[in-house]
């Protein structure tokens, strides 16, 4: 009879490869979840709500407010913005190539977003809504907005009352 030393760690990997592959398993053959690679929750697992939004950088400018956001793989068509004097709405849908064969064949790994998306962005001070200028250009949307010249600037005095 031979002695083995226990290893305690080494089945302790085992046991994480096992649930890791456990999850994959499940979150691939499920359709309600849609991982993606900036939708990513507690341990690196895909949150459960799958939702993707893109990522905004917004530039102040001496009379403009410049607003980038980073869309890839969506056609314009499949694009939808709005504008108010104090927010900017995106949304849309990146639509999943029809194939005609079984979808889990030949694949190996997809993390690709696929459906659709909002994201509400509140800009930090009132902007003009009838001269924005827009491009779509490599999945890189810019909104070139003029701001409100003579905003007034809201400041309100708070009266502190002490603690009785």
């Amino acid at each position: 009879m031979t002695l083995s030393r226990w290893q305690p760690f080494r089945e302790l990997s085992t046991i994480r490869e096992q649930m890791d592959n456990l999850f994959e398993d499940m979150i691939s053959s499920s359709d309600w979840v849609k991982p993606t690679v900036r939708d990513r929750g507690w341990m690196g697992l895909p949150s459960m709500s799958g939702m993707w939004t893109p990522a905004v950088e917004i530039k102040e400018l001496e009379q403009e407010l410049v607003l980038k956001a980073e869309i890839p793989g969506i056609d314009v068509k499949d694009l939808e913005v709005e504008v108010t004097e104090d927010r900017v709405i995106l949304s849309g849908e990146h639509k999943e190539e029809k194939r005609t064969e079984d979808k889990h064949k030949n694949y190996f790994r997809s993390e690709l977003h696929y459906g659709q998306f909002q994201r509400i962005v509140p800009l930090p001070m009132p902007i003009k809504t009838d001269n924005i200028k827009s491009d779509f250009q490599h999945g890189i949307l810019t909104l070139t907005m003029q701001k409100v010249e003579d905003a007034p600037k809201k400041a309100v005095k708070v009266n502190l009352l002490p603690n009785s």
